[in-house]
C-alpha cells in the first residue's frame, strides 16, 4: 500500500509523526509486531515544509561517525543549503521509528521528493 503526503505549508514535526505512523502500520489489519508491513510512503513537495521560529538559525542537526572525536553538529540553515530539505524529514522520522532492528527496513520505505 503506497501512501502519498504533500509536505506543502506542513510543520516539520508534525509531518514527521505522521509519516511514521503510517510507517509503523499500527492501523493495519494484518499488523504484526516483528514483521515489516508492506507500506511505503511518499513526501511530495518537501521544500515546501515550514519549519517554525527561529529554529532554522538556532536547532541543530547531529551526525555521529562513530570515531572519537567524529560528532559533526550543523543548524539546520547549514544541512538544507547542503543536503536539501529531505534530509531533515528524514532524521525527524527516523527519531520518532522503534529503535529496533526494523527502524532501517522501514526507513527504506520511505521516498521523498523536493
Amino acid at each position: 500500500m503506497t501512501h502519498t503526503i504533500d509536505a506543502t505549508d506542513k510543520v516539520l514535526g508534525r509531518l514527521a509523526s505522521q509519516v511514521a505512523a503510517l510507517l509503523n502500520a499500527k492501523d493495519s489489519v494484518d499488523f504484526v509486531k516483528h514483521r515489516v508491513a508492506d507500506v511505503s510512503v511518499k513526501v511530495i513537495n518537501a521544500s515546501k515544509i515550514k519549519v517554525s521560529g527561529n529554529k532554522m538559525n538556532v536547532s541543530v542537526h547531529k551526525s555521529y561517525s562513530g570515531f572519537p572525536g567524529g560528532l559533526k553538529e550543523m543548524p539546520l540553515k547549514y544541512v538544507v543549503e547542503k543536503k536539501g530539505y529531505s534530509e531533515l524529514i528524514k532524521h525527524a522520522v527516523y527519531g520518532m521509528l522503534p529503535k529496533n532492528k526494523l527502524q532501517d527496513i522501514r526507513m527504506k520505505n520511505l521516498v521523498i521528493e523536493e
